[in-house]
């Protein structure tokens, strides 16, 4: 009887254990919200206080910064050339543009579907603790961007740290914004950049060269792979098998699925098959299987370690659908995780971004809503024991700012895992310029190679784990 008992203590400790929920709901930590369109989601310092808040669109509603103080998000954003209700924002990524060491804000703004739209985007500077819009200066005016956009990224194609923005329009041309002597200019066209699609999804890193190259899933046309040869662009999508011409891409994300140490394209199509790209000694390989291949009206995608056990999940956000989530095994196995909590069926998710942003040592998940009808937003985050340990590494360039495009490696006895510095993921959101990693089940002897967006390399020994280390470019 003694024995029947135990087994019986075991397995339900057992159920129990594998019945817990992934998430936890922390949307009560959000502070004087109500019902609201908002779209993209993007991570980044806003007023250069050190910290890292989550910048959030609205959509006939005000722009928001949240930051993280006393087990609250609470609104920082008071400006009105941010917050800017009028200007129906969708899209959202921030970096250095002009080299001072602080990240400018794009904000992409579309008040119609397609073609030539009122409002201009904005891009906002913080000078003497003032914003401004650097693209209402007069020597800006002429080079503004009048065409309905989805998503925007920073690309640093000369590797200096001197990033510009990669526009990714709609019925259009797409635009790439470089500034030189504090004067923007559109350099799309003499980089071979300016083609005209149903632009959606860009991402832009180390995918093909030692320098900043771009991935921009579309809608209704191909999509397009430029590989970076001396700061010109060429189109390899054709050559390395990523067209998926009859796909209509959603989210995106470089992420290494296989543990190596490259990175691979994670995408995202409408209502259709979902790709995990694999990249292979000449080409990419789809590798995507049931579950995950499964069409769904997806938006975001974020590949991320959640529960800190050192081994990625990818979370797939639905509008008007359940979200899904999946862990990333070895040999690139994917296992769908079952989820209730996050899984919003009845949500209308239109952006999310990952960030640590209460310095815990776990990410935070916030996912906004809207488009077809004005909900809250949502705040997740693993439902873990703090003591799962991890390690987050946060690249500085040259300038100071962070060095979106770069990638991080970590190399244990393990594994050989690449992350990016987000420089903008997939569609209309961006993730912190953190490479946030879990620690595996008797993981040791940490080391961390930081490919720069130049090319060059620099190697770190981890001699403790649980803490952020930072590191400038030399």
């Amino acid at each position: 009887m003694r024995l029947v008992y135990l087994i019986s203590i075991f397995l339900a400790s057992f159920n129990l254990a594998n019945s817990s929920e992934f998430f936890k709901d922390i949307s009560n930590q959000i502070l004087n919200q109500g019902d609201r369109l908002s779209y993209g989601v993007a991570v980044s310092d806003t007023n250069n206080d050190g910290n890292y808040e989550f910048i959030v669109t609205g959509f006939g509603n005000k722009n928001l910064a949240l930051s993280s103080a006393n087990g609250k998000l609470i609104n920082v954003a008071k400006s009105k050339v941010f917050t800017d209700r009028e200007k129906l924002t969708i899209g959202v990524a921030s970096c250095d543009i002009d080299g001072d060491g602080f990240e400018e804000i794009y904000f992409l703004n579309t008040d119609t579907y397609s073609g030539v739209k009122r409002y201009s985007d904005r891009l906002i500077d913080l000078k003497n603790n003032k914003y401004i819009d650097l693209f209402e200066q007069e020597i800006n005016k002429e080079n503004l961007n009048l065409t309905a956009g989805r998503s925007v990224a920073c690309v640093d194609r000369k590797g200096d740290g001197m990033y510009g923005f990669y526009v990714a329009n709609y019925g259009g041309p797409t635009r790439f914004y470089e500034m030189s002597n504090k004067k923007i200019t559109d350099k799309a066209s003499e980089l071979g950049l300016d083609k005209i699609t149903g632009g959606r999804s860009v991402v832009s890193g180390h995918i093909l060269s030692n320098k900043i190259d771009i991935f921009a899933a579309n809608e209704r046309g191909s999509n397009f792979l430029y590989k970076n040869v001396d700061g010109i662009y060429f189109d390899m999508a054709a050559s390395q098998r990523v067209l998926d011409t009859y796909q209509n891409g959603r989210g995106t994300v470089l992420s290494d699925i296989l543990y190596r140490g490259n990175l691979d394209i994670i995408n995202g199509n409408w209502d259709g098959y979902h790709r995990l790209f694999v990249k292979r000694e000449n080409f990419f390989e789809d590798i995507a299987t049931s579950p995950f291949n499964t069409p769904s009206k997806i938006r975001t995608v974020i590949s991320a370690d959640f529960d800190n056990d050192g081994f990625d999940e990818i979370f797939m956000n639905n509008i008007g659908e359940p979200n899904k989530l999946f862990k990333i095994l070895n040999n690139g196995k994917v296992r769908e995780i079952s989820i209730k909590t996050a899984l919003e069926p009845n949500g209308l998710g239109t952006g999310a971004a990952v960030a640590d942003i209460d310095n815990d040592g776990i990410l935070e998940l916030l996912i906004s809503h809207g488009e077809v009808g004005l909900q809250k937003l949502t705040l997740y985050k693993a439902n873990i024991d703090k003591k799962k340990n991890f390690i987050r590494i946060k690249p500085l360039n040259k300038n100071g700012a962070p060095a979106r495009g770069a990638t991080v490696t970590l190399i244990s006895n393990k594994r050989k895992h690449a992350k990016t510095i987000d420089s903008g993921s997939g569609y209309l959101c961006q993730m912190e310029p953190v490479a946030h990693y879990g620690i595996r089940d008797k993981e040791k002897d940490f080391l961390v190679k930081i490919r720069w967006t130049n090319g060059k390399e620099n190697t770190y020994k981890i001699n403790e784990v649980g803490k952020t280390y930072t590191y400038t470019q030399k």
